[in-house]
């Protein structure tokens, strides 16, 4: 029986008064929707066949553009609403996936809806992580999970990590690199900076004024995901080259402490080491 079909029967059982957020529970697989959002998720579902013809050109559509690198990833409907938000180390190949044929017929109405998307190529799984966590928290799509923000407190992180650190990562422009600073704090930034030096006497001073200048409650909490940049350090990224940033006096020195590590071959390869 198709989605459609369960949800008409499971309303003609209820009768005049349909329980909207127990047929989105019991029928959509969606648990404590609000009455108004649960509501528009069964309207979504009773036309849901309607839009077969519709979701697949889309999806033509969408993997057609779509590069073969990794990213991060939302798919919207017609409106611009955000549906879903994912990473990928192969946007096409990901986005292939929702569109699949077979998909189809198990498809949660809300990403029946989708009707475009948009991506950013990433150049490590870090950034990919943090990206996919920002946009999430920024967008709230319908289809994610939506959970509070990370806590170092719940995470398995060695007490040595738990500290100002700057990190050095892959970037997708071959030129670059990927400066991802986290702050003890919670806070977190990406700087992507051209791998000749061009621009990092600004950004060396974007950097030490990120960890050195106090900010209010509200910017904190916009940025507070260094708890991912610490378990992805203790763990996938442990071979990752980082800088503590306290063991630099001026944005000078960390310029040319960055400088030194960008002309490395090794830099990528091994974890270095600048004492």
């Amino acid at each position: 029986m198709m989605l459609r079909d369960r949800l008409r029967a499971r309303i003609a059982e209820m009768g005049s008064a349909p329980d909207h957020q127990r047929l989105a529970a019991e029928v959509l697989g969606i648990r404590g929707a609000p009455p108004d959002l649960a509501r528009r998720l069964v309207a979504q579902a009773l036309v849901l066949e309607d839009r077969r013809e519709e979701w697949r050109r889309a999806g033509e559509q969408i993997c057609r553009a779509a590069p073969a690198s990794p990213g991060v990833y939302v798919l919207r409907d017609a409106e611009g609403r955000a549906l879903y938000v994912g990473k990928a180390v192969n946007l096409r190949r990901r986005l292939r996936a929702h569109f699949a044929e077979r998909r189809w017929r198990a498809i949660k109405p809300a990403m029946a809806l989708a009707a475009g998307a948009e991506w950013v190529e990433v150049g490590s799984d870090l950034e990919a992580l943090l990206r996919e966590a920002a946009l999430i928290h920024a967008l709230q799509p319908q289809v994610n999970v939506q959970i509070g923000e990370p806590r170092l407190d719940a995470r398995d992180v060695p007490r040595a990590l738990r500290r100002d650190v700057l990190a050095l990562l892959p970037s997708i422009e071959a030129d670059s690199i990927e400066l991802i600073a986290a702050a003890v704090d919670g806070r977190s930034m990406i700087q992507r900076t051209r791998r000749d030096g061009a621009d990092l006497a600004v950004h060396a001073q974007r950097v030490l004024r990120f960890f050195n200048s106090p900010l209010s409650r509200a910017a904190r909490d916009r940025n507070a995901l260094a708890p991912i940049v610490y378990s992805w350090l203790a763990r996938r990224g442990e071979r990752t080259t980082r800088i503590d940033p306290h063991d630099v006096r001026s944005p000078r020195e960390l310029r040319a402490r960055l400088a030194a590590l960008f002309r490395d071959e090794r830099l990528f390869v091994e974890r270095l080491d600048q004492r």
